[in-house]
């Protein structure tokens, strides 16, 4: 199968299966970076909302980089990963204000935009500007392993670097844009991971995984992310109506994004425990009404599986106590002020099953 036989195939496909999505059906590199970085990660599904948010939210580049961090943080919220949120200010602020809100021309000269890498550059100067520069991700190493029985490693750089090479050499000359968004398609609703449509693919007489029954062995992928478990018990202090809480510092996932007092420990502990072994938890035993313990809740992200447990905790409403949950840190805030926070996924589930 020659390469235009390849692409045009593709694209016969794409004009009759191709989802609806907005991002498609604009050339603004704005709306078109904006779709990609969310989407990174991110099921289509998941992300449209935020897309349509952010898009109503900061209709230009400009917009977004007046923003405050701490706003885009909470239309964030719940998407994971706030990395990407911060790069996102970063670079929207850089366009708008040292390139006049224009993004630059060329996949070379968006590489050097914060947050843009590979993938999202040649999303951007295909679908914007039909630079004939292939997209390559997780759908396109399915579809070009399994059709060409490709079986390099895709976690190690020898194996990118084929993909790559074999992915520009497919992409179509005339219609870039097209291409990149039928190939990417088609590995996420036709050639999928687990269930392959194989009876009525386009490939299926070429197709070197469906002749040699290697759909499950390929794509390859030998480098595993090992996954580590934590458990985080969260202290809820409460004066009356109002929680204790704290904006987080350092250059964690969580940067910039409120919760409450936490401890890390190997597994779940009771109250008592804790309290034994926290000197500040020691001291202000005395000032404890009572304490009430959630449910255990469970995250998962790519390399960690998130457990928490939440001790809401009433105090004496002693200005003496209430002066020592300061000097941990932390501020009191209505239940007004907490909606509005930008907070990690474990606090807000929390909050919307004990208040909101």
């Amino acid at each position: 199968m020659n390469n235009k036989k390849f692409a045009k195939k593709l694209i016969m496909w794409y004009s009759v299966h191709k989802r609806e999505l907005p991002w498609r059906n604009t050339a603004d590199p704005y709306k078109i970076w904006l779709s990609e970085i969310i989407l990174q990660q991110t099921r289509v599904a998941q992300g449209l909302p935020y897309y349509n948010k952010f898009v109503k939210h900061f209709e230009k580049i400009g917009d977004l980089a007046a923003a405050s961090e701490q706003e885009i943080l909470r239309l964030w919220q719940g998407l994971g990963y706030y990395s990407r949120a911060r790069n996102l200010h970063k670079c929207a602020k850089i366009v708008a204000e040292n390139l006049q809100g224009n993004f630059p021309f060329g996949y070379k000269n968006l590489l050097k935009l914060p947050g843009v890498g590979k993938y999202t550059a040649a999303a951007i100067a295909s679908f914007a500007y039909k630079e004939p520069v292939a997209v390559i991700d997780g759908n396109v190493y399915r579809v070009l392993s399994r059709i060409f029985g490709i079986d390099d490693d895709i976690s190690s750089g020898i194996g990118q670097r084929k993909f790559e090479k074999v992915a520009n050499e497919l992409i179509s000359e005339e219609q870039p844009d097209v291409y990149n968004q039928a190939i990417m398609e088609f590995g996420a609703t036709h050639c999928t991971p687990k269930s392959p449509a194989c009876g009525d693919c386009i490939f299926n007489m070429e197709c070197y995984a469906r002749i040699h029954g290697q759909q499950k062995e390929l794509p390859v992928k030998l480098g595993k992310v090992k996954v580590k478990s934590r458990y985080l018990h969260y202290l809820v202090f409460k004066n009356g109506e109002d929680m204790a809480m704290k904006q987080r510092k350092g250059n964690d996932i969580w940067k910039g994004l409120f919760d409450y007092m936490l401890f890390e420990e190997s597994g779940f502990r009771d109250f008592d425990w804790l309290a034994g072994n926290n000197e500040f938890l020691d001291e202000l035993t005395p000032y404890i009404k009572e304490v009430n313990i959630s449910k255990d809740y469970k995250h998962v992200l790519t390399h960690r599986k998130l457990y928490a447990r939440f001790f809401a905790i009433d105090l004496d409403q002693k200005e003496e106590v209430l002066s020592m949950i300061k000097r941990q840190g932390l501020r009191f805030f209505s239940h007004d002020d907490i909606h509005e926070l930008p907070k990690p996924v474990l606090v807000s589930r929390y909050l919307n099953d004990t208040i909101f």
